[in-house]
């Protein structure tokens, strides 16, 4: 009975779907997606739906009984054989996930190579709009793209949030925007330091210098990080106790935090250089991070990554707090774009682009889904501003 359910399941979504044109014809991103196999894509995650139905006491009692089964099933203390033995799979899975992505960006990117890309049709309310508008549209074809964009994208946890809660972070609502597939490497939590450490460098440079897998060097490295490597435990070694009176400039321990910052800035001036040394034409797109909300909240046993440093210097529960992190994320936008100087970087800035409040946040240091789907869009904006000849 099951499988007759998921056949007519089935059945019916393939019905919805639009055939694919003629074989020689130009297609549209979702139609190579489909061509090659592959799950169809969108301009909003499939999971979107179901995942708004999770309420929070529920994915609270989910997160619960997850740790729960973690510490009941801990029979052993953990020791350094069994730590390291953990990593190895970790780094194998990880290897194994972008070998797949590789693979499924591969089999897209050669069909729109092969046929050329058009954008996609506008949804029906947006199509009876531009008709209404403008009579000569309706006839108009769409253009054919026939140099389509390569992008490849590496970053953290605002490129690369999990998929569950409502579809994934900014990279996986961009290819649908942008009408082009993305090489995702990004990975959540990932720090400038290590992103730009000897591991993780040497996979870059093999990325940059072998080019995109369907040929020719890759167009633009979208690049998100920085945010983990200055919050958290080691946030409290830049943030002076708390005084009253003082503003937040004066609270911020200026000569630490730009010691911290120095770190971060090194990895960009490497990336910069590793680009320029192995694939010159690649264009680096970078975005300062937003005013984030230090009021504590987590998600699944990770974070706070805020509040602890504001409750051990003994800051009270009011404004200061919020304002000592927009001081320091704006003297990390400032050092951001000072790097945009060098050629062929283009630094996005996205501070106050979510409205202020906790309802733009899912938790202290991540946007809620309308937040990235904000930033989603502005990355869309900035790279058809950069490549108009070669986006749908």
């Amino acid at each position: 009975m099951t499988r007759t359910m998921t056949k007519k399941r089935t059945s019916k979504l393939r019905s919805k779907r639009r055939s694919p044109p003629p074989t020689g014809a130009p297609v549209t991103l979702d139609e190579a997606i489909q061509l090659a196999g592959l799950a169809p894509a969108s301009d909003e995650p499939t999971t979107r739906r179901p995942a708004r139905r999770i309420g929070k006491a529920r994915l609270q009692k989910a997160t619960k009984r997850l740790a729960t089964r973690a510490t009941s099933g801990a029979t052993t203390p953990p020791t350094i054989l069994s730590i390291e033995a953990e990593r190895s799979r970790f780094a194998a899975h990880r290897q194994e996930l972008i070998e797949q992505r590789t693979r499924d960006y591969l089999a897209t990117m050669q069909i729109l190579k092969a046929r050329g890309v058009i954008a996609a049709p506008p949804a029906a309310g947006k199509r009876s709009k531009r008709i209404a508008s403008t009579a000569s549209t309706a006839t108009e074809a769409p253009r054919a793209v026939l140099r389509p964009l390569q992008v490849i994208a590496e970053g953290d946890s605002w490129f690369d949030y999990p998929v569950p809660f409502f579809g994934g972070g900014i990279i996986k609502r961009l290819p649908g925007r942008i009408g082009v597939p993305v090489l995702d490497l990004a990975n959540a939590g990932d720090e400038v330091r290590y992103m730009l450490g000897v591991e993780q460098r040497a996979e870059l440079e093999a990325q940059l210098r072998a080019g995109c897998p369907a040929g020719g060097p890759w167009d633009v490295l979208l690049f998100s990080g920085g945010g983990n490597d200055i919050v958290g435990d080691p946030m409290t070694l830049w943030i002076r106790d708390y005084e009253d009176g003082k503003t937040a400039a004066e609270l911020l321990h200026t000569e630490r935090y730009a010691t911290a910052l120095a770190l971060v800035r090194a990895g960009y001036e490497d990336l910069i250089a590793l680009r320029d040394r192995v694939s010159q034409t690649t264009h680096l797109l970078f975005h300062t991070y937003d005013f984030a909300i230090p009021d504590g909240r987590g998600i699944c046993g990770k974070g706070p990554w805020l509040r602890p440093t504001f409750d051990a210097r003994g800051y009270p529960r009011n404004l200061i707090r919020f304002e000592v992190v927009q001081e320091m994320l704006r003297r990390f936008a400032a050092m951001l774009q000072s790097l945009a100087s060098s050629g062929s970087v283009t630094v996005i800035d996205g501070q106050g682009l979510l409205p202020p409040g906790i309802g733009s946040w899912h938790n202290e240091l991540h946007p809620s889904e309308r937040g990235y789907m904000a930033f989603a869009d502005r990355f869309r904006d900035e790279l058809r501003r950069l490549f108009p000849a070669q986006l749908p």
